[in-house]
């Protein structure tokens, strides 16, 4: 039997004087953070990814057009009140110490793109440090030759690797006539999971759009109030794992499920402003990518269980052979052991080591990924630079994190996942004891 978890958030009741003084304090301070954010969103345009806050201070920020030099003089200022703030830690509300916490970290990342737009240079370990409070492992290329020489063996043939790989996974491509009939199937199985486990606003929803000339694959559009806009990319080819990896990230219980989370229990029953709006180049980004990328194992808390669903429901709605999903699904885990050679690629382009044409054949190389592949993720590298590091070590950070708090019960998973999604805790306080 399902059992449904409803969160209430420790420190809800009446606040004691000293937590009350903290809360006036840093409500003080998360206010004119909000404004900054959206000030400096009209020199960046895809630093703010989503804002369900007041109208009017989005069109006080298009108004103003703060410069950078002011933006950065003003986050000095409140990194300067914040510290005058009464000690949250004192008031006994471990939520209070978090967001104390989350603001600091949040307006030193702010401070970071002020001076990266300003012309500022950093390696690409200092600029991930310094915008998602964590540095993500370096690996040689002997790392990634040893997962390569497993896939060899799956795919034998002549050729480059990433040429015989596409050669054999071309069966598996969801036609695009059927794509989102599968799609709205993997939404649907990872939302009815998600509700036997978390209690979501009840008017909660999203829609979900098709679109090209994009240099990710999926992006969900928060846009308050409970809704979503997800967007699939349809540049290249989407195999059949993407259907529940797009499902579970973009979706239940990733981003839409973290952000409807957030605007609930942190903006509207605490009056937390710094959460009405989402600045992407931030701590806050490796959270919530992480969350998404490990809510695919949440929903299918074992393999077993997404593959009886993908070979009695998606594979079939798609026209795929079911019997070769064991076969499919084995090369998708080396792969997915390649995730890091994504990061190298972006770290050594960043650092200068390599050019963009080299990144390429580097991807190709050492993520096995095709041409088109490579180019598009080439792209977004050069677009959003340390950002990458968010979705694999983002995802083993709260990997390691939850199941330090739920071993092997996967109610217990469920439990501690959603309090973190509910909760301002940032990547650094993932590794917090």
């Amino acid at each position: 039997m399902c059992r449904i978890f409803v969160f209430v958030l420790c420190g809800f009741l009446m606040p004691s004087g000293g937590a009350r003084a903290a809360t006036d304090g840093l409500n003080g301070v998360a206010e004119r953070y909000a404004h900054l954010v959206l000030a400096l969103g009209q020199h960046d345009p895809d630093y703010v990814d989503a804002f369900y806050g007041p109208p009017e201070w989005k069109t006080q920020a298009e108004k103003e057009k703060k410069s950078l030099n002011v933006i950065g003089a003003e986050a000095a200022e409140l990194i300067a009140a914040l510290a005058k703030t009464p000690d949250a830690a004192t008031s006994g509300d471990e939520l209070l110490r978090l967001r104390r916490e989350y603001l600091r970290k949040q307006i030193a990342a702010l401070a970071a793109r002020v001076r990266m737009l300003k012309g500022e240079k950093l390696k690409f370990d200092d600029e991930s440090r310094a915008l998602y409070d964590a540095v993500a492992p370096t690996f040689p290329d002997s790392h990634f030759e040893e997962i390569i020489a497993q896939l060899e063996k799956k795919i034998p043939g002549t050729g480059p690797l990433w040429e015989r790989y596409e050669k054999w996974r071309k069966p598996f491509v969801i036609p695009k006539e059927k794509l989102d009939t599968v799609f709205q199937l993997a939404i649907k199985e990872c939302r009815a999971r998600t509700l036997a486990h978390v209690a979501l606003p009840p008017n909660e929803s999203f829609t979900v759009e098709y679109v090209t000339n994009k240099p990710w694959g999926g992006y969900n559009w928060y846009k308050g109030n409970f809704h979503s806009v997800i967007q699939v990319n349809t540049d290249l080819p989407i195999y059949i794992d993407r259907a529940i990896d797009l499902a579970a990230h973009e979706g239940y219980p990733g981003h839409h499920v973290y952000n409807s989370l957030l605007e609930k229990n942190l903006v509207r029953d605490r009056g937390w402003m710094e959460f009405s709006v989402y600045p992407l180049f931030s701590p806050q980004s490796l959270v919530a990518e992480g969350t998404a990328n490990f809510g695919r194992d949440v929903a299918f808390p074992t393999k077993a269980e997404r593959m009886k669903f993908e070979k009695e429901v998606l594979f079939p709605a798609a026209g795929i052979d079911s019997k070769r999903a064991d076969e499919y699904y084995a090369v998708q885990d080396l792969m997915k052991d390649l995730s890091y050679a994504g990061n190298e690629a972006a770290r050594r382009l960043i650092n200068g080591e390599i050019d963009e044409s080299a990144a390429v054949r580097w991807l190709q190389k050492y993520a096995v990924m095709e041409p088109p592949r490579a180019q598009q993720r080439v792209k977004f590298i050069q677009r959003y630079r340390s950002y990458v590091i968010n979705y694999n070590l983002g995802e083993d950070m709260v990997r390691s994190y939850i199941e330090k708090r739920s071993g092997t019960d996967a109610g217990k998973r469920w439990s501690e996942f959603a309090k973190l999604l509910s909760s301002p805790r940032l990547p650094s306080g993932l590794q917090e004891k």
